[in-house]
């Protein structure tokens, strides 16, 4: 993208929504939102686990940095590229990419000769786990960042090929990198309670369901007892139909006036 883009001179995080055309328009907020110097907007989205429509994510999100490009009274449809790049922590399944490459670049084309259509909307899909690369196999900057990517959660200290003011600049910010031991042990001990609690307050809440269920069942039998004795129905015989024995059914039938 060095080639196509701009210095970057305004940068959004995640806090910051953007509005579609109207009211009704869902709010989206963005994890990053850059605008250049010459006026691309740049979306950039990491996404942790798989969605079975991520693609269509993409699309719907990109065009909002479309429609707010739009001047008020104005519109004449000169519009500023739009480039949304995704960082994947899953792998895309789909047919109409290379299942071998890791680094997907994809605009509007006309299909018959192949030729971009419209450049005004690109999307760069990384997906980190496909990279595969070995410290000594690094080359060039984009390596470097993917070998970043891939391996910052596990690094203590950067390796020599990173050593540059860039990636310790990340790895600065990284939170859990920065944890002391001590803290990180904490961190998790107080994500496994968290858990824990969660998973015991999730277990009350299905016994309770079922327990009422119990309760709702055992009422509706009451309820056939009592309307199969009023119509004359032998107490044996219902005793059997209801499941109820018939000292429960001789009790029920004395609480409500009918022995």
């Amino acid at each position: 993208m060095e080639d196509e883009v701009g210095r970057i001179d305004d940068l959004e995080f995640s806090k910051n929504e953007h509005l579609g055309a109207s009211e009704l328009d869902r709010k989206v907020v963005f994890d990053i939102f850059c605008k250049t110097e010459s006026g691309e907007r740049i979306i950039i989205e990491m996404q942790k686990f798989f969605q079975t429509y991520f693609r269509e994510r993409s699309l719907y999100y990109s065009s909002f940095a479309i429609q707010e490009q739009a001047v008020k009274g104005e519109w004449d449809f000169r519009l500023f590229p739009v480039y949304c790049i995704s960082l994947l922590d899953f792998t895309l399944k789909s047919k109409s990419m290379n299942s071998d490459q890791y680094f997907h670049k994809v605009k509007l084309m006309e299909t018959k000769t192949g030729q971009v259509f419209n450049d005004k909307l690109s999307f760069i899909y990384l997906e980190i786990p496909k990279f595969n690369k070995k410290l000594d196999e690094l080359e060039t900057n984009f390596d470097k960042w993917m070998y970043l990517l891939t391996k910052l959660e596990f690094l203590e200290r950067l390796p020599k090929p990173l050593q540059s003011k860039i990636f310790k600049k990340v790895m600065g910010i990284a939170e859990l990198v920065k944890l002391e031991k001590t803290d990180r042990k904490a961190y998790e001990e107080s994500l496994k309670k968290h858990r824990d609690l969660k998973n015991v307050m999730d277990s009350q809440l299905r016994q309770g369901i079922e327990q009422g269920i119990e309760i709702g069942k055992f009422q509706e039998r009451e309820k056939t007892a009592i309307a199969l004795f009023k119509e004359g129905v032998d107490v044996g015989i219902i005793s059997k139909v209801t499941g109820l024995g018939k000292d429960q059914l001789l009790k029920l039938l004395r609480k409500v006036g009918l022995v």
